[in-house]
């Protein structure tokens, strides 16, 4: 019988995708793993290559003999098919001189990665053979069900913390940090920025940690290796040409190799960091990383790289044993340091926090004198830092239009927690937006918090 043409099918009918398996019972359950997904989500298996849009070939490098085995089978495919995606232990090996092996060997395949890739096989395939939409069975979006605007969604690269913070109990409740697959997370990056997505706002309880669980092994981003690392993360977003907005960042040293990035305009010069305090004796008692000496010398290098960087954190005062000399310490560091977006909270006691148990609690209207006076501080900083940014013209991402004009954020202002840019009505029909346009807007006006200015 004559082997089928996939171009002689329906035009709705399933695609169709060849495997072939190899090596060990290891490799056979990885294969199971793939073929299982791969009908979980409505693809056919083909029983040739012929009939095949697309062929997986899951190789074995353990012996010579098994490496040439393995080459011999993803030549054989290329030749009776042309489009291969190449994954298992030899995806993994490199030969004697630091060189991929399977590359080297066959430059036309489509992607490579190691072996236990399920996911990053099913990138590769949904990149080179995406699933025809059925609108009786394909219930939810490629992005997921969302609750943000269209324009913009958080993405959640791990999950808890290695921190023991004194007054936070995130790892009693979410445990120790566990990063996702950096293939995983540029995948759902990819489907956020196709459903139009404008903005990411990256998200994670200590984002800077990102892969330190994982030992920063490497994972998969479309066939490629690629480190499980805050920078290396950064670097592949700043590939989907979006805007790209860094939360959570503790201020470790590796933070700076991401500033360059921002000056090149790759990435949002934003970063939040939640600093806590300043005075080293607060932060040891709060069990925090760094001290308020290395962070104003973190800061200084920051903006001498990136000078139009917004840096946004957050403050505790009246924590237990917090004395006059100590919170005036942090509002000499407030006015050195002259953060643009800052949150503060009095301190108050959480169930479970071993902060409970240190002495010399602060009375209630202490703490409450200390959030307002830190607050006067920062509001005055925060109106001078604006008001240098009237005349100028910025990118304005519209959240909402109404009849008083439009409401939107500029690279400064991740939404709900920052100020806005309120842009008068169109006057012009060429000028006229919507929800998620991004717009250039002249700086009119400014207050201690947001943006006045047209289009």
């Amino acid at each position: 019988m004559a082997q089928e043409n996939p171009a002689d099918r329906p035009v709705n009918a399933a695609p169709r995708v060849g495997f072939v398996s190899l090596g060990c019972p290891k490799a056979l359950s990885d294969s199971e793993q793939i073929l299982t997904q791969l009908r979980a989500e409505g693809y056919d298996t083909a029983p040739d290559y012929k009939s095949a849009d697309l062929v997986i070939v899951n190789t074995c490098g353990f012996i010579d003999a098994a490496v040439q085995e393995s080459l011999d089978a993803i030549g054989e495919a290329l030749d009776a098919n042309g489009k291969v995606i190449v994954t298992g232990c030899l995806g993994g090996k490199k030969d004697a001189g630091g060189e991929d092996i399977v590359p080297k060997v066959h430059p036309k395949v489509l992607a490579v990665t190691g072996p236990h890739a399920t996911t990053e096989v099913m990138n590769a395939v949904h990149q080179h053979l995406p699933k025809p939409h059925d609108p009786l069975t394909d219930l939810v979006p490629p992005q997921g069900v969302r609750l943000t605007p269209r324009h913009y969604a958080y993405l959640k690269i791990s999950e808890g913390c290695n921190h023991r913070c004194s007054f936070c109990i995130i790892p009693s409740l979410r445990g120790d940090l566990v990063s996702r697959d950096i293939g995983d997370v540029m995948r759902e990056a990819e489907a956020l920025k196709n459903s139009g997505v404008k903005e990411l706002l990256v998200i994670s309880q200590d984002t800077s940690a990102y892969g330190v669980d994982l030992k920063y092994r490497s994972g998969f981003v479309n066939g490629r290796p690629v480190r499980t690392r805050m920078t290396e993360l950064v670097q592949e977003l700043a590939t989907l040409d979006l805007w790209v907005r860094l939360h959570y960042v503790y201020p470790y040293p590796h933070v700076d190799e991401v500033i360059p990035l921002m000056a090149e305009g790759k990435l949002l010069p934003y970063l939040d960091v939640p600093l806590q305090h300043s005075h080293p004796e607060v932060l040891k008692r709060m069990k925090r990383p760094a001290s308020g000496e290395s962070n104003l010398d973190r800061i200084r290098a920051w903006r001498a790289i990136a000078p139009d960087i917004t840096l946004r954190s957050t403050f505790i005062v009246g924590f237990p044993g917090e004395t006059d000399d100590q919170f005036e310490h942090l509002l000499d560091f407030l006015r050195e340091a002259e953060l643009d977006r800052v949150g503060c909270f009095a301190y108050s006691p959480v169930e479970g926090a071993a902060a409970n148990a240190l002495e010399g609690a602060v009375p209630e209207e202490v703490k409450q004198e200390r959030l307002a006076r830190f607050m006067e501080v920062q509001a005055a900083i925060s109106q001078r830092r604006l008001k240098k940014k009237v005349g100028r013209t910025l990118k304005v991402l519209i959240d909402q239009v109404n009849q008083d004009g439009g409401v939107g954020r500029s690279f400064a202002d991740a939404p709900e927690i920052d100020g806005v840019v309120y842009v008068a009505p169109a006057d012009k029909p060429w000028k006229r937006y919507k929800a998620g346009d991004i717009v250039r807007v002249k700086i009119e006006g400014a207050d201690e918090h947001d943006l006045w200015g047209s289009v």
